[in-house]
């Protein structure tokens, strides 16, 4: 039987890298922004301004500074919709053929995101 158990199951992300998307819900609702690093395995992506957090920073060689730098934090990827420049809004996806490759279209509009 090769039935994969729940922790091995790879998550199918509505979301591709390099994508514009709106956070939906939390404390940046409302945010738009670009995905910059996406995690399948834990649902969680990395978005540009988004979830930014604080991190502290051990100086690795000599003269190199340490300190406190900013950065983004990762955020699930259901609280986050992909944003149509058309309907200037975050909205769901249809797929459909184009020329022989699947397409991600928005579902209102229709344009080709």
């Amino acid at each position: 039987m090769a039935i994969k158990k729940l922790e091995e199951r790879v998550k199918v992300m509505h979301v591709k890298r390099d994508d514009n998307v709106i956070v939906v819900s939390g404390d940046d609702k409302g945010v738009r922004g670009k995905v910059v690093a996406v995690s399948p395995k834990e649902g969680k992506l990395m978005i540009e301004g988004v979830n930014v957090v604080s991190k502290h920073v051990k100086p690795r060689r000599r003269g190199e500074p340490g300190g406190i730098i900013k950065t983004e934090g990762a955020v699930y990827a259901s609280k986050v919709q992909l944003y149509c420049g058309k309907c200037e809004k975050g909205v769901r996806i249809r797929h459909k053929i184009i020329d022989g490759k699947k397409a991600r279209i928005c579902a209102k509009c229709g344009e080709e995101l």
